[in-house]
């Protein structure tokens, strides 16, 4: 784990997404030049077995026009656009290939690959990987990608098949009823990670769950790494900063980073 006081990573949420369209090249360029440590993108593959850069299960919330995309194949999704939703400016931005996103990413800077389906995705992204690694020989080391998900199936066959590579178990957090107990708990969540041998957490920034008392449960239990999303608040930021996030990802990395050091 970091040293109190010092995140580790600073990750730009589908990219800086606060500027520009989100889980596009531009984005994740933004998050570079606003120096972000890495980037955070969600990904889906195509009927044609092709993974791609988007967030929702459709395409109609960033491209005006309803495609599913499991539903699709990739040259059908190639013939939209995602940016000109966001600004007149980006209009023409195609949906990204993990291919493209990969080809992206600078030595040294990181990629977190947020998984949005179920377990079937994994044997995609290690012919991806595989394939990106024949093609750029000594591009990117395997420290520099993280796996997340959502679905523990996802995360243990991530385990099973990607071994090189971390995964954490993403969670948010529910109340029972007011004031009630907040699920999961730590003991469910270590559970949970015990039970798809993540290699950390992926918590939602909810101060009202996430404590000290509450990280040094899972710590007792066996948590070695966690990280935060999203945080665009400075003062969250450097909350979870000191209960020693490995990572904390924004909407705004320039902000945010800047911020903190100003701190």
């Amino acid at each position: 784990m970091p040293a109190t006081g010092a995140a580790q990573w600073i990750i730009g949420h589908r990219g800086a997404s606060h500027d520009a369209p989100e889980n596009t090249v531009t984005a994740f360029q933004e998050a570079w030049r606003q120096s972000a440590d890495g980037v955070e993108g969600d990904f889906y593959f195509t009927l044609d077995k092709q993974i791609v850069c988007i967030h929702d299960h459709d395409t109609q919330r960033t491209a005006g026009k309803k495609l599913d995309v499991a539903g699709s194949t990739l040259a059908q999704l190639r013939q939209l656009e995602v940016g000109g939703w966001k600004a007149a400016k980006y209009a023409g931005e195609p949906i990204p290939t993990l291919q493209d996103v990969l080809q992206c990413v600078p030595t040294k800077k990181r990629l977190v690959i947020e998984l949005k389906t179920g377990p079937a995705i994994v044997p995609l992204l290690k012919r991806e990987l595989d394939q990106f690694q024949r093609a750029n020989k000594e591009a990117m080391s395997w420290d520099q990608l993280l796996i997340i998900s959502f679905d523990a199936d996802t995360v243990a066959r991530a385990k099973r098949e990607l071994p090189q590579i971390k995964a954490h178990w993403l969670t948010g957090y529910q109340q029972d009823k007011t004031n009630g107990p907040w699920h999961p708990t730590a003991a469910e969540i270590s559970r949970q990670l015990r039970d798809c041998h993540a290699d950390g957490l992926g918590t939602q920034a909810n101060r009202d769950v996430v404590t000290a008392e509450f990280i040094d449960q899972l710590r007792q239990q066996g948590l070695k790494e966690f990280h935060v999303w999203t945080v665009d608040d400075v003062e969250d930021a450097a909350y979870f900063r000191d209960l020693g996030a490995m990572a904390i990802t924004t909407n705004r990395p320039g902000y945010l980073r800047q911020s903190l050091q100003l701190q």
